[in-house]
């Protein structure tokens, strides 16, 4: 598995700093994604030999069947590796590595070879290891194991797979379904318009899908999954007619959803700097709030990724700040994250107001003027904060560059009215919560 140097040219970074890009950033920003996945990858055969754990030897086995699959289905492997959740896994599986007694199951890699070898169609046959009486085969689907099994054989061909343990056997194929006794696979979205075409897995299943997230919902039946697809076909071709730069990052970024619980009866979603493409979201309540769900967590993507490969700010200082966003007080890295993804939503409403009428009209603009003058103040904030390195500095003066000229945009007296009084409601519940919390 080899790796390549990285550099964010001087002219991709001034675009990812006004908000942008385009596909030559984003491809970019996956690159160093993929690498990532693959250090970490790399990292847990090392570690867990170097920590002399008992799965060891398996893990090793596991990756070298997954370097032998690369040499002859590389798209395949380099499918799983990109997968979201495998960089969580092997983040989360080097630091519990590290943590005498901590439980860490470095013989999941077995599953990564299974999952490219089931892909490509591939014969191989390998030892994956059973936790909580499944088998996660990132990007494919999971194995339910009956019986308390600990271990199973995974054997692999053109055909499908068989796998087996302790008093079980399952039999999958490439026609293998959610009927499919023991086998829940992942499923698609796929929606297109206008020639381009956007494909999403909807993961209810990878336990690592969306780290930290206590909010994630259970697997999805055909009717809300329905709902799903319709919803994401209309939000694909409104970014696709008005929002083009945002569908194409989008195409080239986000490759799962992972759903949500709604929270307090509304809209949630989330990223993870850990699972680079993947956009976790509460069912979405049509097509324009997916639209704008996707151009928000898109720059939470590029965001994360960048700061991978350059570094922004200074370490946490400890400070905390008011995030006209949030209800609690932030640190400047969620500053700069929460700034970065609300420039991404002040341009998507900038652009959707003059395809609005009525009341809508309205409304759109009272979301451009309330986003606009939130994410500028929370970059005021941080260019005075004394914290951002020179590459920082640069970043953050394109973001106030970019936001500035939004500002200069006229907006209707009755859009800033509200835009006005949604800050001052923010701004008031905010003091009074945190007052009570000091």
């Amino acid at each position: 598995m080899n790796l390549r140097e990285h550099r964010i040219p001087a002219d991709t970074f001034s675009d990812l700093a006004t908000g942008g890009g385009g596909v030559t950033a984003a491809r970019l920003l996956a690159a160093t994604q993929y690498s990532k996945h693959v250090l970490l990858v790399r990292g847990v055969v090392d570690t867990a030999r170097a920590t002399g754990h008992p799965q060891a030897g398996d893990a090793r086995r596991g990756y070298d069947v997954l370097t032998a699959l690369q040499a002859g289905q590389p798209e395949a492997v380099d499918a799983v590796l990109r997968y979201p959740s495998v960089g969580a896994w092997a983040r989360h599986t080097v630091r519990r590595l590290s943590e005498p007694g901590a439980p860490a199951v470095p013989a999941q890699l077995g599953a990564l070879a299974a999952a490219a070898a089931l892909r490509s169609g591939t014969a191989c046959t390998v030892e994956v290891p059973v936790t909580d009486g499944v088998i996660t085969l990132p990007s494919v689907g999971q194995v339910l194991v009956p019986g308390g099994a600990a271990v199973a054989t995974i054997r692999c061909s053109p055909e499908g797979a068989e796998v087996a343990g302790d008093g079980f056997r399952i039999e999958l194929s490439a026609s293998s379904g959610p009927d499919t006794p023991g086998w829940r696979p992942l499923r698609a979205l796929a929606a297109e318009a206008g020639g381009r075409r956007l494909r999403v897995l909807v993961d209810d299943l990878d336990p690592y899908r969306m780290p930290g997230s206590a909010a994630l919902s259970g697997r999805l039946d055909a009717t809300r999954l329905a709902y799903w697809q319709s919803t994401l076909d209309s939000a694909w071709d409104l970014l696709v007619r008005h929002h083009t730069a945002v569908a194409d990052e989008t195409a080239t970024v986000v490759s799962v959803f992972a759903p949500m619980a709604p929270e307090n009866g509304g809209q949630s979603s989330a990223s993870s700097r850990e699972t680079f493409g993947c956009v976790a979201l509460s069912e979405p309540l049509d097509g324009c709030s997916l639209a704008v769900t996707l151009a928000h967590e898109l720059q939470h993507a590029k965001l994360s990724a960048l700061l991978d490969a350059v570094t922004l700010l200074a370490p946490d200082d400890g400070s905390r700040h008011y995030a006209p966003w949030r209800d609690d007080p932030r640190p400047l890295g969620g500053l700069l994250q929460g700034a970065y993804a609300y420039l991404g939503v002040t341009e998507f409403w900038r652009r959707q107001r003059a395809h609005e009428e009525g009341k809508a009209a309205v409304l759109a603009s009272a979301e451009f003027a309330q986003w606009r003058e939130a994410a500028r103040m929370v970059c005021g904030t941080l260019a005075g904060s004394g914290r951002l390195t020179s590459a920082g500095e640069i970043f953050v003066a394109g973001m106030i560059a970019r936001l500035d000229g939004c500002v200069a945009e006229p907006v209707p007296g009755e859009a800033l009215t509200l835009a006005h009084e949604a800050g001052r409601r923010h701004r008031d519940r905010w003091v009074e919560r945190n007052r009570r919390n000091a």
